[in-house]
């Protein structure tokens, strides 16, 4: 089971809200990465949450600092538009880029980066917000703007097209720390065919044996508790482990 630590990257900087928004700064981009690789996390995810908002292009050279601080696997994204975006990111240290916004704006784009770079390390990054009458909307911008697509069809669409992963973020959820939605979760797991990582919502190691046990996620992602110094990732997968859950004994530098 793998335990992974995001970074939700505004500017220069490392910032966490709750369900998207009202954004705080945390800290270094680079200095938090190093800080969980040394607390045994299984990977990293880095996400510049703005960049397909204000339609910025990647901060390459920020992604390649924090690739350099790492020697486990690392996942970027964050206005990735193009074929020449992934192959920049991917040549920066990325292991996988996760593609939301411009996902759905060209529709082209995920069937051609698994053509040319694979679908190991093509993920669906989607940002999913309850619908009032039931089900839930993919959301694009860091979350900010509607999609009109339905989250669920969507990432069967998307599987179809070849990705290798779906990293699944409940908008509703996000920065709550109030356990994942489990609901959500176990809608996507019933038929993806990838692996699933589930992120927002992270309360401590229960939360993430809920997840796994009951959500059927193959990762979990958490944020907040891990700025707050409320749990570490060695105590969270001590609290898996006591669950009979098995975990990765990640290399120490």
């Amino acid at each position: 089971m793998r335990v992974i630590s995001r970074l939700d990257i505004k500017g220069p900087n490392v910032v966490k809200g709750i369900h998207l928004e009202g954004l705080r700064v945390i800290g270094n981009p680079a200095a938090l990465a190093r800080k969980y690789f040394e607390q045994g996390a299984d990977e990293l995810i880095a996400m510049d949450i703005v960049a397909s908002l204000y339609q910025r292009s990647p901060d390459f050279n920020l992604m390649r600092s924090i690739a350099s601080e790492l020697f486990i696997p690392l996942t970027v994204g964050g206005g990735i538009q193009s074929l020449h975006d992934i192959n920049n990111f991917l040549r920066a240290g990325a292991d996988k880029v996760a593609i939301n916004s411009h996902a759905i704006r060209n529709l082209n784009l995920l069937p051609e980066a698994v053509r040319q770079f694979g679908s190991q390390c093509i993920v669906l990054s989607v940002e999913a917000k309850r619908r009032p009458g039931g089900g839930w909307e993919a959301y694009t911008d860091g979350g900010r703007e509607h999609s009109g697509l339905d989250a669920v069809e969507w990432i069967k669409r998307a599987l179809y097209m070849g990705v290798g992963e779906v990293l699944l973020t409940s908008v509703d959820f996000d920065g709550t720390r109030k356990g994942y939605d489990l609901e959500l979760l176990s809608a996507v797991t019933a038929f993806a065919g990838v692996p699933v990582v589930i992120h927002g919502g992270a309360r401590d190691a229960e939360s993430l044996v809920q997840a796994i046990e009951k959500g059927r996620a193959d990762a979990v992602s958490m944020a907040s508790i891990l700025h707050d110094d409320e749990w570490t990732i060695e105590a969270l997968k001590q609290g898996l482990h006591a669950k009979n859950i098995p975990i990765r004994h990640s290399p120490q530098p």
